[in-house]
């Protein structure tokens, strides 16, 4: 199967500011998630990527055309970024737009940080509910990616904290309440292969390193005892 490249977006005004930014309209990258973004576009250069998909919030459309710039600075091809509704933020629903110090003394936060799957936001989504939607949506476009592209290919999803750290609890067989002990920091890259037998993690939570082993990532033939000798 194809390998998919997770990008958390860039740190935003409301990320530097403490408010839960949620789905509101207008969250934008500040000075420091605009460089991020740029940086983390040009780690990704080192490899051509099939497919570039991003989250409808704009501080992630604006990761992911720093990813294409990237990209088209390298030489590479690429199609636009399309937007992807099932990566889209959580909805946080009454919860959205409010500073986090005060969310903090709210009793439902003590259940968000140890108990995530028992918790529906008030007017929003359910942790459960959305972390569904972001799994059925990446091993879908995935397969879509594998069959067009081959098992070689390497595509990228821009999206949001919580729904990558519930992707990469999905791959790792961690149960949502475990979710919270993963780390996603903004324009961080994480790695998943969806191999045939089960997803292998490949990284998490990068901000730097070569990329370019990903042009043609070792073939899984399940987990090596001893761990194996790695990507050339």
């Amino acid at each position: 199967m194809a390998t998919l490249l997770l990008v958390r977006h860039g740190r935003t005004t409301a990320n530097a500011s403490g408010v839960l930014a949620g789905r509101t309209p207008g969250v934008l990258l500040d000075d420091t998630g605009t460089e991020q973004a740029a940086r983390t576009g040009a780690r990704i250069a080192a490899v051509p990527i099939a497919r570039l998909v991003t989250s409808p919030q704009e501080r992630c459309k604006q990761t992911a055309k720093a990813v294409a710039d990237g990209q088209r600075g390298a030489g590479h091809t690429v199609t636009r970024a399309t937007t992807e509704k099932a990566l889209a933020e959580c909805d946080y629903g009454d919860w959205q737009g409010q500073p986090i110090k005060k969310l903090l003394k709210e009793p439902l936060w003590r259940t968000v940080q140890q108990q995530p799957s028992a918790v529906t936001f008030p007017g929003g989504e359910s942790m459960v509910a959305m972390q569904h939607r972001a799994v059925a949506a990446v091993r879908r476009i995935d397969a879509a990616v594998t069959a067009e592209h081959g098992a070689d290919a390497v595509w990228v999803a821009v999206s949001h904290g919580d729904i990558i750290k519930s992707l990469l609890a999905d791959a790792l067989g961690m149960h949502l309440d475990l979710f919270q002990r993963i780390n996603v920091d903004p324009a961080s890259v994480s790695v998943i292969r969806y191999a045939a037998d089960r997803p292998y993690v490949l990284a998490s939570n990068t901000h730097d390193g070569d990329l370019s082993w990903l042009r043609k990532p070792p073939t899984a033939k399940g987990a090596v005892v001893g761990g194996g000798a790695g990507p050339a």
